[in-house]
């Protein structure tokens, strides 16, 4: 079953977290998909690869690129999985209703909006009552992820 984990982002932006969250998804040899909710996030994501570190690459493409085969990463406002990816990345508060097509899905959510953070919860909760494995990463002051909960896949908390 699917392993869902959410990122709760207090003193990093997306903007900085994703890339390296998606260097990490890369080196493990994994393909992903970034969903976001609109066309203009979408390429804001995509060009965002392109500058985000000098010493950097990573292999990325949208609709507005093509060849979403070829695309090790696959940014889009659609709930598609055209890359045959192994991992989903929802940001924005963007949905799928194919979260157990992947073998994992990270949840980034802003945790300096009240709003943002409680439908972040009431996701959680569709998805611990659903039966899917949770996990709840926090940054700490210095920017580092800790764990700070997880939920197995009977439901329980631990």
């Amino acid at each position: 079953m699917t392993e869902i984990r959410f990122y709760h982002l207090l003193g990093t932006p997306l903007e900085r977290a994703l890339p390296q969250l998606l260097e990490r998804t890369m080196q493990r040899g994994w393909r992903a998909v970034v969903m976001a909710r609109s066309t203009e996030r979408v390429e804001s994501l995509n060009g965002l690869l392109w500058t985000y570190r000098a010493d950097s690459f990573l292999a990325h493409g949208s609709a507005a690129d093509g060849n979403p085969g070829q695309q090790p990463v696959w940014f889009t406002d659609v709930d598609e999985n055209p890359n045959a990816a192994q991992v989903l990345f929802l940001t924005d508060g963007a949905v799928s209703g194919n979260v157990a097509g992947y073998d994992l899905c990270c949840e980034l959510f802003d945790g300096n909006d009240d709003a943002i953070v409680a439908a972040a919860r009431d996701r959680w909760r569709g998805y611990l009552e659903a039966g899917y494995h949770l996990t709840y990463w926090q940054q700490n002051q210095s920017g580092r992820w800790e764990k700070k909960a997880q939920a197995n896949e009977a439901g329980g908390a631990e």
